[in-house]
């Protein structure tokens, strides 16, 4: 494996892939390119990723990979131990007589194991059975019960459904109706009667994200459950239809636009589940919104409700449709009745920080931990629960709280992320403790970087990942004070670095107001002539939820950033203005304006880029983007039409119009009229200046695209059409949001349309790009 990788790159190096203006590339500048694709560099990254398995005592196991490829490994913090999970060799001897197979200890037939409870054997599935080896005699025997990939008993379980936390029950949807299966006896019980169609219990519909699994949230004691029944009888149709030969076949669901009288709402009930019964908690429907976004169930469960211990009653956030307005409220679990606690009011909308919910229900002490950005930074208050007022700020500063992680009660501290605290780039993330009175704060991953933060069960320890851009990762085991227990893994990247390979370059430039600090990344041929013109190439997301980077680990491929660089560009990642994790005067710059968010950032951070690089030829820029980076790139050449003279937009929403109702409405606002007829949206539209088009656009979508329907793109085409402005349009007759199965064809489309338009080269001629699996996870 590493010697046909190590020779396809090396004959890749031995061509130029920084081709003049006016050449012809070929399959090996293309072989080259693709060299940088994450599928071919993650096969010469060892040591990398730690996914722990937890076991009992916050013990765990993990498999990573090596050069020669796999280990596994068992931790036990208790003990500060970190040891071979068992003798692979052996193992695979034993396996390999057992089995009559020849197995490698290098590379063994599976990639999930499962301890028993004594610690002594270890069980597994190979060539479809299931395997049980004693690991004092290294005896392997065929295993009788019947285990999962984790090594566990099956359980029946069902993706669909969702389990109690006694792990006795099992709630799942049936004819818009909840009902819950025994898991050890599989009886089934009917908790809901009146559910009907678009007006089901539990039901999952974001109009752009939906499943079969119910949101709900289960009570402490198992008993109880916390949902709602969704009311989506008026809301309006979308409509996709598939292409085949025949009659298409018609998909028709809820999904609510701006504007719209009707939306989603939700009506908020408390079920009994031992005698079923349904508890109407006595306020108005609430709209289908959460703090965090439109799909109340963003964190992985049901959204902003939080039980108390012996769940008698229940904590819930109301967002008002333009997530303006927050209100806090408690229910009486058995009458239904509410008591309003407090409420947060914003003129722009109401940012709850990232990922995970950030309100904690104190019912012991009658305390609320809230999250805010009042003061212009995203922080922690606590709030009294009897009298709704806060009590104390917990954080300040010039930085930003991101993930509330833990609260510990009793000793009445606070465990978080945060941004912007240290020196340096304010996207790099820590962790920190401190008290619920604010005082002792402390900083428990110092070490330069960004962090990742994995929690035990116990909240005893955390694994904690840091890497930066251009540093590999260092994966640590540490106490929850932060004391360092153990060096899990160092992440070894010299079998990459070997080929060539080079990390993007972290850069720092002014906004446009010429006083902001923004920050990005910039990619450059592995082989750059500084005497040389490159062309630069902008790959774009503007967010307002997200930002051009996004992650600011270490990735051994971003994309296709590097790869396109290798075909004789400069790319640039760059967040502009408006993206999250600022302040939130940072983040609300262009609220209510989307059309401008971050493009003349974008521009004078390319233009002095090119004044600090000469290599760069600013005359020849480029953009693209994918869903909002569709949005900006069509934004871009329209409105700067000048200075940008390529531009490849795909899956875009071009018009927010056409796009689910909770984006737009959250960063734009609500859909006014204006008084000379037109609407606060209309002036944002791509297809009302597709006729200042003068560069190369291409357009690309699914037209089986759930999320951003496929119409946006027809309008910005329909506009080109009626300006007489020529065009490029790839579509994906079948194909989602991603393109699916195409991803690599739009990949090398790309890559053909700058290279030819923008390099004024020639590609070669329908390179095929492939995707290859790691060996190393093989399994034969």
């Amino acid at each position: 494996m590493n010697k046909y990788l190590l020779s396809i790159t090396a004959a890749a190096f031995a061509l130029t892939a920084n081709a003049q203006q006016g050449h012809t590339l070929t399959e090996n500048d293309y072989a080259h390119a693709e060299s940088f694709m994450s599928y071919i560099t993650r096969q010469l990254v060892d040591h990398d990723e730690v996914t722990p398995n937890w076991m009992a005592g916050d013990k765990f196991w993990y498999r990573v990979l090596t050069a020669q490829g796999s280990e596994f490994i068992l931790v036990d913090p208790a003990k500060k131990s970190r040891t071979a999970a068992f003798d692979q060799q052996k193992l695979a001897a034993a396996l390999s007589a057992a089995a009559g197979k020849t197995y490698s200890g290098n590379q063994l037939p599976f990639t999930s194991i499962g301890f028993s409870a004594d610690g002594k054997s270890v069980s597994f599935i190979a060539d479809g059975k299931s395997w049980k080896c004693d690991l004092k005699t290294y005896q392997c025997t065929p295993d009788n019960a019947v285990a999962d990939a984790s090594g566990h008993e099956e359980s029946g379980n069902n993706d669909n459904e969702v389990f109690s936390p006694d792990g006795k029950l099992a709630a799942y949807i049936k004819d818009d109706n909840l009902w819950v299966r025994n898991v050890a006896t599989g009886q089934q019980t009917q908790l809901t009667t009146d559910g009907e169609k678009d007006f089901g219990y539990a039901t999952d519909n974001a109009g752009w994200k939906s499943s079969d699994t119910p949101i709900l949230r289960w009570s402490p004691d198992s008993k109880k459950i916390a949902t709602f029944k969704q009311d989506q009888r008026k809301v309006g149709d979308m409509y996709l239809v598939t292409t085949n030969v025949g009659h298409p076949t018609l998909k028709a669901w809820k999904y609510p636009l701006p504007g719209d009288k009707e939306i989603a709402m939700i009506q908020r009930v408390i079920i009994n589940v031992d005698n079923p019964k349904v508890i109407n908690i006595q306020i108005a429907p609430d709209p289908h919104r959460a703090t965090l976004s439109d799909d109340i169930a963003s964190s992985g469960t049901f959204d902003d409700v939080d039980w108390n211990a012996d769940a008698s009653k229940l904590a819930f956030v109301s967002t008002s449709r333009d997530h303006k307005q927050e209100k806090f409220r408690i229910a009486d679990v058995a009458t239904g009745a509410v008591r309003e606690v407090f409420e947060e009011t914003v003129p722009t909308q109401y940012e709850s920080g990232q990922g995970t919910i950030n309100w904690k229900y104190l019912a012991k002490t009658n305390e609320i931990i809230w999250f805010s950005e009042r003061d212009n930074w995203g922080h922690l208050y606590l709030y009294d629960v009897l009298t709704g007022k806060v009590k104390n700020q917990i954080t300040k500063g010039s930085w930003a709280v991101t993930q509330l992680l833990k609260v510990d009660e009793k000793n009445r501290q606070i465990y978080f992320l945060a941004d912007g605290r240290e020196p340096g780039n304010p996207y790099f993330t820590h962790f920190y403790r401190v008290g619920f009175d604010g005082k002792n704060l402390t900083l428990l991953t110092p070490e330069a970087g960004t962090h990742e933060i994995t929690l035990s069960p116990t909240n005893n320890y955390f694994i904690d990942t840091y890497s930066s851009p251009d540093v590999a990762p260092v994966r640590v085991l540490r106490s929850i004070n932060g004391k360092l227990i153990s060096t899990l893994e160092k992440t070894d990247i010299s079998r990459l670095v070997a080929t060539g390979w080079k990390p993007p370059v972290p850069v720092a430039m002014k906004a446009h107001d010429g006083k902001t600090d923004i920050y990005g990344l910039m990619f450059v041929p592995t082989k750059l002539d500084p005497s040389k013109k490159y062309p630069i190439i902008n790959n774009i997301y503007p967010g307002p939820q997200g930002g051009s980077v996004g992650d600011w680990g270490f990735e051994a491929a971003h994309g296709d950033c590097q790869a396109l660089a290798e075909l004789g560009f400069v790319v640039v990642q760059i967040e502009g203005t408006s993206n999250p994790l600022r302040s939130k005067s940072y983040h609300d710059m262009n609220y209510g304006h989307m059309s401008e968010n971050t493009l003349p950032d974008q521009i004078t951070a390319m233009q002095q880029l090119a004044q600090k690089y000469p290599y760069i030829d600013i005359s020849r820029a480029g953009i693209w983007g994918h869903s909002g980076g569709g949005f900006a790139t069509a934004a871009a050449m329209f409105r700067f039409p000048d200075f940008f003279k390529v531009g490849i937009s795909e899956s875009g929403n071009h018009d927010n119009r056409n796009y689910e109702d909770d984006w737009g409405e959250r960063y734009i606002g609500l859909l006014t009229q204006q008084p000379d007829g037109t609407s606060n949206y209309e002036a944002q539209a791509n297809q009302n200046y597709a006729k200042n088009l003068k560069g190369k656009l291409m357009l690309a979508h699914g037209l089986f695209d759930d999320n951003v329907p496929p119409y946006n793109t027809m309008l910005v085409v329909e506009a080109l059409e009626k300006a007489n402005k020529n065009y490029d349009l790839v579509v994906f007759p079948n194909s989602a949001h991603g393109y699916g199965k195409y991803s690599l064809y739009m990949t090398r489309r790309r890559w053909d349309y700058f290279v030819k338009n923008l390099a004024g080269n020639e590609p070669p001629k329908e390179y095929q790009l492939t995707r290859k699996a790691d060996p190393r996870d093989s399994i034969e």
